[in-house]
């Protein structure tokens, strides 16, 4: 028999009020179980108009703050961004059976932090960074394989390849973080997490 925590849900959900600290230990354990990149979401973003677009990317960090990820600035969803702050975040995780969606907006990080990730590249990632006009429509698929060449011959010491100014991350700030786990007959258990006007959180529990 299943053990419960104090709502009566999966001890998976702990009983902790922050959760940061329940997202933390969920991911430790994706990345013990998923195959393929655990640290995958979906980004789901929205025009000035309110057209949605969603993607996946890469989660490269997080902490109290918020959840951090990197890209193109002149991309869709950057131009998207910097018009609509608004975003969401869907992690999910189907070795576990689980969930989470995370709610709030989106700021740049500080440039310190942007260098600090950058530098950890790969070579042909901090190249690909600066040859790629991500988004744009491409002639040819040699325009792009010519213009990591050109930048190749500019940037020729790996060790010396500085971040394009239009190369940056963002930070979710979030607002809610719902946390998911798949139940027999799609009777779920859902754990909701919203912060109040003093900056605590509280906890709620969703009907499936």
């Amino acid at each position: 028999m299943n053990q419960k925590n104090s709502l009566g849900l999966n001890k998976c959900f702990l009983d902790l009020d922050d959760p940061f600290k329940l997202f933390e230990k969920w991911f430790d354990e994706a990345k013990k179980k998923e195959i393929n990149d655990p640290n995958a979401l979906a980004l789901g973003t929205a025009s000035k108009t309110g057209v949605p677009s969603v993607r996946m990317v890469l989660l490269k960090g997080f902490d109290k703050n918020g959840f951090v990820f990197y890209t193109n600035l002149n991309s869709q969803k950057g131009n998207e961004l910097k018009d609509n702050p608004n975003a969401t975040m869907c992690f999910h995780w189907k070795s576990l059976l689980r969930q989470i969606r995370i709610v709030g907006t989106l700021k740049l990080v500080d440039d310190k932090t942007a260098d600090d990730y950058y530098n950890t590249r790969a070579y042909e990632s901090r190249i690909g960074a600066w040859a790629s006009k991500q988004s744009s429509i491409l002639k040819s698929r040699d325009e792009l394989l010519n213009s990591l060449e050109k930048f190749r011959e500019k940037y020729n010491d790996k060790g010396n390849v500085p971040r394009p100014d239009h190369w940056s991350g963002w930070i979710l700030i979030p607002e809610n973080i719902e946390f998911w786990l798949d139940g027999e007959n799609r009777i779920h258990e859902r754990l909701k997490y919203t912060k109040n006007s003093t900056g605590d959180w509280t906890k709620s529990l969703l009907s499936p």
